[in-house]
């Protein structure tokens, strides 16, 4: 199986760099499985369905889909089977911007509650570490 890459990209400046380096360690730690990547991304100086076209897009959006950590594993999962790299887009203060919200996305809510960018940075770079781990046998999970 062709291990997965893992892109998440973020609008905005950092803000918070405890909150930073925490989502900065899961993705470190997650990384002994799947290559992954955090950066910013400045919507009027990138696209990311040019810079990765084959890849799964996932919109972070409170009207997403609201998965368990047992079916974002199986979202995981599903993309390794498929050999497609994951693209994960947070959105900043003003949200995504309208170019980077097509159809062909999946869309994904981490909580209906509003969360700081930061953190919700965090969240999802836990999610994706628990993830890979689950998908590996590792314990982290229990």
């Amino acid at each position: 199986m062709v291990p997965v890459r893992i892109y998440l990209y973020y609008v905005g400046k950092i803000r918070d760099r405890r909150a930073h380096a925490l989502a900065e360690d899961y993705l470190r730690r997650a990384s002994r499985w799947a290559p992954c990547t955090m950066a910013e991304l400045r919507p009027q100086r990138a696209d990311p369905w040019l810079r990765h076209p084959q890849a799964a897009k996932i919109v972070l959006d409170a009207g997403g889909a609201a998965l368990s950590s047992a079916d974002f594993a199986a979202r995981v999962a599903r993309a390794e089977r498929e050999a497609r790299d994951l693209v994960f887009l947070l959105g900043g203060a003003d949200g995504l911007p309208e170019t980077w919200r097509r159809p062909d996305a999946e869309r994904l809510s981490l909580s209906p509650m509003t969360l700081p960018h930061e953190l919700a940075r965090v969240v999802l770079a836990e999610q994706i570490y628990r993830a890979l781990a689950s998908l590996r046998g590792h314990p982290y999970p229990r």
